[in-house]
């Protein structure tokens, strides 16, 4: 028999996000290489009481909600509907996902039930809910936080990552590093076209013609410092009045980027296209000849390792970012891209004015960043690793299905 693994997640298809795209790409992979696939999301994925979901193919159990639905009542419904799913599917491993909400629940149900635990920490939780406002750092919701984190982190048979710096960061917590294994982010090649021709209604449409574009697309939270690029602009506008910066998506910080665009006096040259469906990102991706990624500097940027600078070098794309952990670990200075110094508005508009004075450079850069990603960051070569720490988890349980 085939090594069946159920998988439990936050969300998934048909929510589009970072983590449902990095999921998918691993389950693809997981299926390739001969392995049954199994999947629970939890009362995160949102309201409804299906318990089940076919998504493009793929059959997701759900957990259904319930209103008002705390913390502890989140896990207790992802425990019990995860018991359920283990008693019909039979799995020979639970791989838990971020956050730390799924890694107790399946602690819990995988002693019971013998079943190895695998918990994959693709952030921190505490960080995540810093950055997103929900606590403080160093309060006592942190630190609560931060202790259950831990404790799943000692707890689970194997742990994975997605960067060494979060690697680094567990490893920290006590965690010998023969239990920790990266997973890097990765990207399926053969879904980007390199240097593709722009769709020119698209461009005409949105006022593009003839313009020079410095462009974002992604989720507007306030880490991504889409601020800093807007302030750039106005500092490049001058030297470069053809500019024009296209934002492509949506978020909490949209209506704050709007009104600061107004009163810096660059509205009509700053292009807000909302969220778009993400069979039509690329599209957007291709009027662009500027991705930036000006994140600053906190700790989930510190640590983490994005998709899309990846997404952007697989297509050929010239970007600059800041020099953030995270991207430092991507990005390869004056080779694949260009960092400048995380939270800085005017180095930002340096690093831009310089990459537009070298375009002779942009074809030998493309290439190499394309390079980079088809040898070091393909899904197939990251989701390979998972091999041995199954075999790892396994044998702690005294089980050896075929890996």
């Amino acid at each position: 028999m085939s090594l069946r693994i159920l998988h439990v997640l936050d969300h998934s298809l048909p929510l589009h996000s970072g983590y449902s795209f990095r999921t998918l790409a691993i389950l693809r992979e997981q299926r390739a290489l001969g392995w049954q696939t199994v999947h629970l999301t939890t009362p995160k994925q949102g309201a409804g009481d299906a318990l089940c979901e076919e998504v493009d193919g793929w059959l997701f159990h759900r957990t259904p909600s319930a209103p008002r639905c705390g913390l502890l009542q989140q896990m207790r419904l992802t425990a019990a509907r995860l018991q359920q799913v283990v008693r019909s599917t039979a799995p020979d491993l639970i791989h838990a996902h971020s956050p730390v909400l799924n890694a107790l629940p399946s602690l819990w149900v995988g002693r019971r039930q013998r079943l190895p635990v695998i918990y994959e920490m693709r952030a921190s939780w505490e960080d995540a809910a810093v950055d997103h406002g929900t606590t403080r750092a160093g309060s006592l919701r942190y630190r609560a936080s931060r202790a259950l984190e831990s404790f799943a982190l000692h707890h689970a048979d194997e742990v994975t990552t997605i960067c060494q710096g979060l690697h680094g960061d567990i490893a920290a917590r006590g965690i010998p590093p023969e239990r920790i294994t990266v997973i890097p982010n990765a990207v399926d090649v053969e879904l980007f076209r390199l240097d593709a021709e722009p769709d020119s209604g698209l461009r005409r449409s949105l006022g593009l013609d003839g313009a020079t574009v410095i462009g974002f697309a992604g989720s507007f939270y306030g880490y991504e410092g889409l601020d800093l690029l807007l302030a750039a602009a106005r500092l490049l506008l001058p030297r470069h009045p053809q500019l024009r910066v296209l934002l492509v998506g949506g978020g909490p910080q949209e209506n704050s980027l709007k009104a600061q665009a107004a009163a810096a006096g660059i509205a009509q040259q700053v292009i807000f296209t909302g969220r778009v469906p993400h069979a039509e990102v690329q599209r957007y991706y291709e009027l662009i000849d500027v991705l930036a990624y000006p994140r600053l500097p906190i700790r989930l940027t510190e640590l983490v390792t994005p998709l899309k600078p990846l997404e952007a070098m697989a297509q050929g794309r010239m970007l600059v970012a800041s020099d953030v952990g995270g991207h430092r670990e991507l990005i390869r200075h004056g080779e694949t891209g260009f960092l400048f110094r995380a939270g800085d508005a005017d180095a930002l508009a340096a690093a831009i004015d310089e990459l537009l004075a070298r375009r002779q450079r942009w074809p030998e850069i493309r290439q190499r960043a394309r390079r980079f990603v088809e040898v070091e960051r393909t899904w197939a070569t990251s989701v390979a690793r998972y091999r041995e720490v199954y075999r790892r988890a396994l044998a702690r349980c005294d089980r050896s299905p075929s890996i």
